[in-house]
This record gives C-alpha cells, sequence and structure tokens, in this order.
C-alpha cells in the first residue's frame, strides 16, 4: 500500500493542475451559455411567464368568482329573508282576519239564535193564550151550562128564559173574572218563591 501512495504523489508532481481552464474552453463554454440564455429567454421564459399569469388570472378569477357568488348567495339570502317576513306578516294577518270573522260568525249565529228562541218563545206563548182562551170559552160555555142546570136546582125551577138565563150567567161570569186574578197573584207568588 505504500509503494501506492508513493505512486500517485509522483505523477501529481509531475503534472501541473491548472485552476483556470484553458482559453479556448472557457470562450466555448461562455458561447454556449449565452445561447442557453438565449433559448431560455426566446421560449421557455415566455411559457413559463405565461403559465404563471394563467394561474395567477385562475386564481384571482377563482376568487373573484367566489367573492360574485358569495355576494349573490348574500343578496338572495336577503331577498328569501325579507319575502319569509312578509309572508309571516301575511300570514298572521290572515289568523287574525279569520279570528275576528270566526268571532263575527259566532255573534251572528248567537243573535240568529237568539232571535229564533225568543220566536219560539213568542209563539209558544201565543199558542199558550189561544190555548187559555179556548180553554177559558170552553169552560164559560159548559160552566154556562152547569151554572143554569145548578141554579135550576137552588131555585127549584127550570130556567127557560133564554134572557134570563143568559143574564145570571154573564153576572155568574163576571163574579169569576173578579175572583181570577186574586187567586192567580198568590199563585204566582208561590210559584216565584
Amino acid at each position: 500500500m505504500e509503494g501506492m501512495t508513493v505512486d500517485i504523489s509522483i505523477l501529481a508532481a509531475e503534472e501541473p493542475l491548472p485552476v483556470l481552464p484553458l482559453p479556448g474552453e472557457l470562450i466555448v463554454g461562455i458561447i454556449a451559455f449565452a445561447i442557453l440564455l438565449f433559448v431560455l429567454n426566446k421560449y421557455a421564459v415566455p411559457r413559463f411567464e405565461a403559465l404563471y399569469e394563467e394561474r395567477t388570472d385562475a386564481i384571482e378569477g377563482g376568487l373573484k368568482r367566489a367573492q360574485e357568488t358569495q355576494e349573490q348567495a348574500d343578496r338572495l339570502k336577503a331577498e328569501y329573508e325579507e319575502q319569509i317576513a312578509g309572508l309571516r306578516a301575511e300570514a298572521a294577518r290572515i289568523r287574525d282576519d279569520a279570528r275576528a270573522e270566526g268571532t263575527q260568525i259566532k255573534a251572528e249565529l248567537r243573535a240568529q239564535a237568539e232571535e229564533e228562541a225568543a220566536r219560539i218563545k213568542q209563539r209558544g206563548e201565543e199558542q199558550i193564550a189561544a190555548a187559555r182562551e179556548q180553554a177559558v170559552r170552553q169552560l164559560r160555555g159548559e160552566i154556562g151550562g152547569l151554572s143554569i142546570q145548578l141554579a135550576g136546582r137552588l131555585i127549584g125551577r127550570e130556567l127557560s128564559d133564554t134572557e134570563a138565563r143568559r143574564g145570571t150567567v154573564d153576572s155568574f161570569l163576571a163574579e169569576l173574572d173578579g175572583m181570577e186574578p186574586r187567586q192567580a197573584a198568590p199563585a204566582r207568588s208561590t210559584g216565584a218563591s
């Protein structure tokens, strides 16, 4: 191993190691580098710049479109909220109108029912009055005949004279009519308490 190290040292001492390249290589290297820069500036750099601009435009355009879409969504949301508020107000108005109409219908139905009840009561009172009057007429006719028979028995003779009979019946009925309100008043007062 020792021998090999010595051989390398001897070779290195015989050949000089230049730090700077030879002048011909330097000129060829500079010309090749200039051609490479020219080709890159002519063809590659414009393509990279175009791609960079496209990408920048796409990003900025995407951001702009996103912002426009957000603004449009905000406008639509505001419109929908406004419409919903209007619909809620409309629903409240319709509900209030329905309540008012329901109250009015109740009042009308109540008034109609009260009128019908008053009519039925009036009709009932009229029927009762007519039945009472008919009963009074019937009773007067029967009472008249019975009173004549009774009077004939009490007097002991038959009342055949129609004028006399009519006078007797009329006076009896007048007495009966005079007694009727007095008897009806206590009956009403006991019925009311």
